[in-house]
């Protein structure tokens, strides 16, 4: 199995991005990404948990979707709100404390795609308390995971 190789982004204050190279068309990733019962799939940070996931199979502007959560081996659900979908190019979602996560895709060739996923607490009233408790960091290793097992999905495809 290759290396993969996730790289950091700069993408403004208060906002931690990763990118990774996939070889993957972009409209088979944002169907991956933009379908919340396949997140599971997705979350390389442990926190997502298995289905039952509610919610429609492909988000769209304004779509709710609800999913299962542990950290701290305290289970929950969180409901988030998809602010903005673009076929084949973005899909971004608002988590209930105002904390957006979003997918930008760049397809490269047809069957080549750049994937950066960005956790964006820049519109929190307290962006600091993020930083004060790790979660910047945290979230930015829990991306790095992401990437990378979505970037192994589809090695030798």
């Amino acid at each position: 199995m290759a290396s993969v190789t996730v790289t950091a982004v700069d993408t403004g204050p208060r906002r931690v991005s990763r990118r990774v190279v996939v070889n993957a068309p972009a409209a088979e990733i944002f169907a991956l990404v933009a379908d919340p019962h396949r997140h599971p799939e997705l979350d390389g940070s442990g926190t997502v948990r298995e289905a039952p996931v509610k919610g429609p199979e492909k988000l769209t502007d304004g779509a709710r979707f609800t999913v299962r959560m542990k950290q701290f081996g305290v289970p929950y659900t969180i409901t988030s709100t998809a602010t903005e979908v673009r076929d084949g190019e973005v899909v971004e979602w608002k988590h209930p404390f105002g904390h957006r996560w979003r997918w930008e895709l760049e397809a490269l060739s047809p069957t080549t795609t750049a994937v950066t996923e960005t956790f964006d607490y820049s519109t929190l009233a307290f962006p600091k308390a993020m930083e004060l408790i790790g979660y910047d960091k945290k979230n930015g290793k829990g991306i790095e995971e992401t990437l990378r097992s979505l970037a192994r999905r589809f090695e030798g495809a």
